[in-house]
Protein backbone atom coordinates (compact mmCIF):
# COMPACT_ATOMS: atom_id res chain seq x y z
CA UNK A 1 0.00 0.00 0.00
CA UNK A 2 1.61 3.47 -0.99
CA UNK A 3 1.93 6.16 1.71
CA UNK A 4 -0.67 8.48 2.49
CA UNK A 5 0.78 12.08 0.51
CA UNK A 6 -1.02 13.87 3.23
CA UNK A 7 1.42 12.35 5.90
CA UNK A 8 4.60 13.73 3.94
CA UNK A 9 7.34 15.39 5.87
CA UNK A 10 7.56 19.38 5.11
CA UNK A 11 11.03 18.34 3.36
CA UNK A 12 8.99 15.76 0.86
CA UNK A 13 6.23 18.28 0.23
CA UNK A 14 8.47 21.23 -0.69
CA UNK A 15 11.04 19.20 -2.90
CA UNK A 16 7.96 17.65 -4.96
CA UNK A 17 6.83 21.52 -5.52
CA UNK A 18 10.46 21.92 -6.36
CA UNK A 19 10.09 19.38 -8.86
CA UNK A 20 6.79 20.72 -10.12
CA UNK A 21 8.52 23.93 -10.47
CA UNK A 22 11.15 23.11 -12.55
CA UNK A 23 8.93 20.65 -14.96
CA UNK A 24 6.68 23.69 -15.56
CA UNK A 25 9.58 25.97 -16.41
CA UNK A 26 11.20 22.98 -18.62
CA UNK A 27 7.61 22.57 -20.38
CA UNK A 28 7.95 26.65 -21.28
CA UNK A 29 11.22 26.23 -22.16
CA UNK A 30 9.97 23.34 -24.60
CA UNK A 31 7.20 25.58 -26.22
CA UNK A 32 9.68 28.18 -26.61
CA UNK A 33 12.85 26.50 -28.56
CA UNK A 34 11.39 23.06 -29.77
CA UNK A 35 7.41 24.66 -30.59
CA UNK A 36 8.82 27.80 -31.54
CA UNK A 37 6.40 29.39 -29.24
CA UNK A 38 7.82 32.60 -28.70
CA UNK A 39 7.04 34.18 -24.24
CA UNK A 40 5.82 37.63 -24.49
CA UNK A 41 6.79 39.89 -21.77
CA UNK A 42 4.25 38.89 -18.97
CA UNK A 43 4.89 35.05 -19.99
CA UNK A 44 8.68 36.14 -19.16
CA UNK A 45 7.55 37.51 -16.21
CA UNK A 46 5.66 34.54 -14.89
CA UNK A 47 8.27 32.53 -15.51
CA UNK A 48 10.66 34.76 -13.05
CA UNK A 49 7.63 34.11 -10.51
CA UNK A 50 8.05 30.22 -11.30
CA UNK A 51 11.75 30.62 -10.73
CA UNK A 52 11.16 32.34 -7.25
CA UNK A 53 9.01 30.08 -6.04
CA UNK A 54 10.84 26.79 -7.11
CA UNK A 55 13.80 28.77 -5.02
CA UNK A 56 11.96 29.17 -2.41
CA UNK A 57 10.28 25.33 -2.33
CA UNK A 58 14.06 24.25 -2.77
CA UNK A 59 15.78 26.26 -0.28
CA UNK A 60 13.01 25.04 2.16
CA UNK A 61 12.93 21.50 1.42
CA UNK A 62 16.89 21.11 1.60
CA UNK A 63 16.44 22.85 5.15
CA UNK A 64 13.94 20.89 6.51
CA UNK A 65 13.10 23.75 9.07
CA UNK A 66 11.13 23.35 12.28
CA UNK A 67 8.03 25.28 13.04
CA UNK A 68 8.09 28.97 12.51
CA UNK A 69 10.88 28.22 9.90
CA UNK A 70 8.04 26.18 8.18
CA UNK A 71 6.06 29.20 8.12
CA UNK A 72 8.33 31.46 7.09
CA UNK A 73 8.56 29.52 3.94
CA UNK A 74 5.36 29.42 3.37
CA UNK A 75 4.57 32.77 3.39
CA UNK A 76 7.31 33.26 1.13
CA UNK A 77 5.96 30.50 -0.93
CA UNK A 78 2.51 31.84 -1.07
CA UNK A 79 3.68 35.56 -1.64
CA UNK A 80 5.11 34.30 -4.51
CA UNK A 81 2.20 32.39 -5.88
CA UNK A 82 -0.03 35.46 -5.37
CA UNK A 83 2.48 37.50 -7.80
CA UNK A 84 2.67 35.15 -10.38
CA UNK A 85 -0.99 34.21 -10.33
CA UNK A 86 -1.74 37.82 -10.24
CA UNK A 87 0.42 38.34 -13.60
CA UNK A 88 -1.32 35.45 -14.86
CA UNK A 89 -4.70 36.85 -14.11
CA UNK A 90 -3.77 39.56 -15.48
CA UNK A 91 -2.52 38.30 -18.80
CA UNK A 92 -5.81 36.25 -19.03
CA UNK A 93 -7.42 39.89 -19.06
CA UNK A 94 -5.41 40.95 -21.85
CA UNK A 95 -6.51 37.81 -23.76
CA UNK A 96 -10.30 38.69 -23.44
CA UNK A 97 -10.41 42.04 -24.26
CA UNK A 98 -12.36 43.05 -27.05
CA UNK A 99 -10.16 43.56 -30.47
CA UNK A 100 -10.40 47.60 -30.13
CA UNK A 101 -9.27 48.00 -26.37
CA UNK A 102 -6.33 45.81 -26.93
CA UNK A 103 -3.27 47.63 -26.17
CA UNK A 104 -0.81 48.63 -29.22
CA UNK A 105 2.72 46.08 -29.12
CA UNK A 106 5.58 47.69 -27.93
CA UNK A 107 9.06 47.67 -28.09
CA UNK A 108 10.93 44.11 -26.78
CA UNK A 109 11.68 43.36 -23.36
CA UNK A 110 15.50 43.23 -24.13
CA UNK A 111 14.95 46.60 -25.80
CA UNK A 112 13.12 48.26 -23.05
CA UNK A 113 15.68 47.08 -20.01
CA UNK A 114 18.35 48.31 -22.23
CA UNK A 115 16.66 52.11 -23.08
CA UNK A 116 14.28 52.69 -20.05
CA UNK A 117 14.71 52.91 -16.05
CA UNK A 118 13.98 49.16 -14.40
CA UNK A 119 10.58 51.05 -13.03
CA UNK A 120 9.70 52.25 -16.08
CA UNK A 121 10.01 48.83 -17.60
CA UNK A 122 8.24 46.82 -14.99
CA UNK A 123 4.96 49.83 -15.66
CA UNK A 124 5.79 49.04 -19.46
CA UNK A 125 5.09 45.13 -19.16
CA UNK A 126 2.52 45.03 -16.24
CA UNK A 127 0.06 47.21 -18.48
CA UNK A 128 0.48 44.77 -21.51
CA UNK A 129 1.20 44.89 -24.83
CA UNK A 130 -0.95 43.37 -28.20
CA UNK A 131 1.14 40.85 -28.12
CA UNK A 132 0.38 39.46 -25.15
CA UNK A 133 -3.21 39.52 -26.14
CA UNK A 134 -2.64 37.00 -28.45
CA UNK A 135 -3.54 33.46 -27.82
CA UNK A 136 -0.74 30.71 -29.21
CA UNK A 137 -1.82 27.48 -27.28
CA UNK A 138 -4.66 26.07 -25.38
CA UNK A 139 -5.54 23.11 -23.72
CA UNK A 140 -9.25 22.20 -22.82
CA UNK A 141 -10.18 25.55 -23.85
CA UNK A 142 -7.60 27.40 -21.61
CA UNK A 143 -4.74 29.38 -22.71
CA UNK A 144 -0.98 28.73 -21.05
CA UNK A 145 -1.60 31.67 -18.60
CA UNK A 146 -4.67 30.71 -17.91
CA UNK A 147 -3.41 27.30 -16.60
CA UNK A 148 -0.23 29.21 -15.12
CA UNK A 149 -2.48 30.78 -12.85
CA UNK A 150 -4.28 27.40 -11.61
CA UNK A 151 -0.58 26.01 -10.92
CA UNK A 152 0.22 29.05 -9.23
CA UNK A 153 -3.16 28.89 -7.14
CA UNK A 154 -2.99 25.28 -6.09
CA UNK A 155 1.18 25.74 -5.27
CA UNK A 156 0.38 28.27 -3.22
CA UNK A 157 -2.61 26.56 -1.58
CA UNK A 158 -0.18 23.28 -0.85
CA UNK A 159 2.90 25.74 0.74
CA UNK A 160 0.71 27.14 2.79
CA UNK A 161 -1.37 24.32 3.57
CA UNK A 162 2.33 22.35 4.15
CA UNK A 163 3.97 25.25 6.00
CA UNK A 164 0.81 25.70 8.51
CA UNK A 165 -0.48 22.18 9.20
CA UNK A 166 0.12 20.76 12.49
CA UNK A 167 2.62 18.22 12.70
Amino acid sequence: MSPNPFAWSFRAQYLLGASLCASLLGYALYQQHVEFLDPCPLCIFQRVAFMALGAVFLVGGLHGPGRIGRRVYALLAGLSAAVGAAIAGWHVRLQNLPADEVPACGPGLDYMLEAFPLRQVLEKVLSGSGECAEVDWTFLGLSMPAWVGIWFVGLGIAALWSGFRRR
